[in-house]
């Protein structure tokens, strides 16, 4: 499940259609709100103004505000990591307008289930006009069929649709059924969001009632943990407050929370200097060809709850400081990293960034890119910077040919495409930089061939 918290019976087998009248401590929602439930789902936000980050989304004005205080009929595509509010909010509409809500399960339901869902909503609004929210988690796992079927209910608005995706909806969910929903991008909860929420747990008499303290460095541990997702937070608050209630202590300290989660508490401030000693020393490690020292320090900025962007754009950036045209799959293979951290999220990115992590450990390495670049910057800052040759020079304008603008004076431009091998014996630098030199490739690698089929071009361009 990817909502805020667990819907009940999580981690069992979930049938595929569950419904429920939308009015709190009711349905399939609201049946488990009692105390020997999860304190993830006691602690299920009621209201919209209870929902802990998305302040884009419950702001005055925004969609889903107007969807639930002007009761409007709206069908909402909800795209967000885990554990971010997607099934609390469907939970919340439906529980605010007083519609009836019905689930479907993705995993299980077939087109048979999804039209049932939506026939039965659409005979309840004809008999006695209550509307449906048709919730539908994990929607990109349905088929192009399956989401087909989803079009009469939403077109005719028989149900109120609300569709959770962790993935791209743009790759995931037909056009058509996208052009009929409005599309509401759920951002990864921060830090301080998470720690609001094990704060209101403790506090709150749906949760642990003031009974029972958490140290300031245990609240750490389990917000670094929880890695922007609230449920894992709210999770591991439990198994800490039973641990601590076990042995008799009236506060959760570290040694119980680790205990509790099964998880050592990794020393590492994102803001600190552990921050940047250990992307430093991931980065070393790649340059240096060590894939075990590398997958160390990447292990420990994933498990210290790191961004994993910060970690693919460092990768990027290696695969041309560091390795270059020793091996040009480098730099595609960092960026497919990069691009899937955005696609698919944590923790599965974890193999991506892993991958990329040990093709760019072992790759050949060259610096080449980075010292030619540097070289020509530092000449262009010294102000050697010249003319542009008059046969380079822009020739499409009325009166560029009047200026002597690639009219062959002094000397004519020649169309590589014309001369052997398509290259041709020219200047293209300024007058004071012919013999400048900045890319000098190495022996290594892939670059080996490079540096060969340069140094033959280079004497042709130069006539030497």
């Amino acid at each position: 499940m990817d909502s805020l918290f667990e819907i009940p019976g999580a981690g069992q087998p979930a049938p595929a259609l569950s419904t429920g009248p939308g009015v709190p401590g009711s349905g399939s929602l609201g049946a488990n709100t009692h105390a020997s439930a999860p304190l993830a789902v006691r602690m299920r936000p009621r209201t919209i103004d209870e929902l802990v980050g998305q302040q884009q989304l419950r702001a005055a004005g925004s969609p889903l505000r107007r969807l639930i205080e002007g009761d409007q009929s709206m069908s909402l595509l909800l795209w967000g990591p885990p554990g971010t509010g997607k099934t609390t909010i469907a939970a919340i509409v439906s529980q605010q307008t007083s519609r009836r809500f019905v689930e479907v399960s993705a995993v299980s339901a077939g087109v048979k289930e999804v039209r049932a869902a939506i026939d039965g909503a659409r005979a309840e609004l004809v008999r006695s006009g209550q509307e449906t929210v048709l919730f539908v988690d994990e929607v990109h796992r349905f088929s192009k069929a399956q989401q087909d079927a989803l079009l009469p209910g939403v077109e005719n608005r028989w149900v109120t649709l609300i569709a959770a995706t962790t993935e791209n909806p743009f790759f995931s969910v037909i056009s058509p059924l996208l052009s009929r929903s409005l599309l509401l991008r759920l951002q990864s909860l921060t830090d301080d969001d998470v720690a609001e929420v094990i704060d209101q747990a403790l506090a709150d008499e749906r949760g642990l009632a003031g009974e029972i303290g958490l140290d300031d460095d245990a609240r750490a541990h389990l917000v670094r943990l929880a890695g922007g997702d609230a449920r894992r937070a709210l999770t591991y608050l439990e198994a800490a407050s039973g641990a601590a209630a076990s042995t008799g202590l009236d506060a959760i300290d570290l040694t119980t929370a680790e205990t509790a989660v099964d998880q050592a508490a990794v020393r590492y401030d994102r803001q600190g200097d552990q921050h940047y000693d250990v992307i430093s020393a991931f980065i070393k490690s790649i340059r240096g060809s060590d894939v075990d020292a590398a997958l160390h320090y990447l292990a420990r900025m994933i498990e210290a709850g790191e961004d994993p962007r910060f970690i693919a754009r460092r990768l990027v950036i290696s695969a041309s400081e560091d390795i270059g045209l020793a091996d040009p799959t480098a730099l595609p293979t960092a960026v497919a990293a990069a691009q899937a951290v955005q696609l698919i999220g944590m923790p599965e990115a974890r193999l991506n960034l892993a991958q990329a992590t040990i093709a760019l450990a072992v790759a050949a390495k060259s610096n080449a890119v980075i010292t030619a670049i540097d070289a020509a910057q530092a000449d262009v800052r010294a102000g050697k910077i010249g003319n542009v040759p008059p046969h380079l020079r822009d020739g499409h304008y009325a009166g560029a040919a009047q200026l002597g603008h690639n009219s062959g004076a002094p000397k004519p431009y020649v169309y590589s495409h014309d001369a052997p091998y398509g290259i041709a014996e020219q200047q293209y630098a300024p007058d004071e930089l012919t013999d400048a030199t900045y890319y000098r490739p190495t022996a290594l690698g892939a670059e080996a061939a490079v540096k060969e089929r340069w140094e033959r071009v280079r004497r042709i361009v130069r006539g030497s």
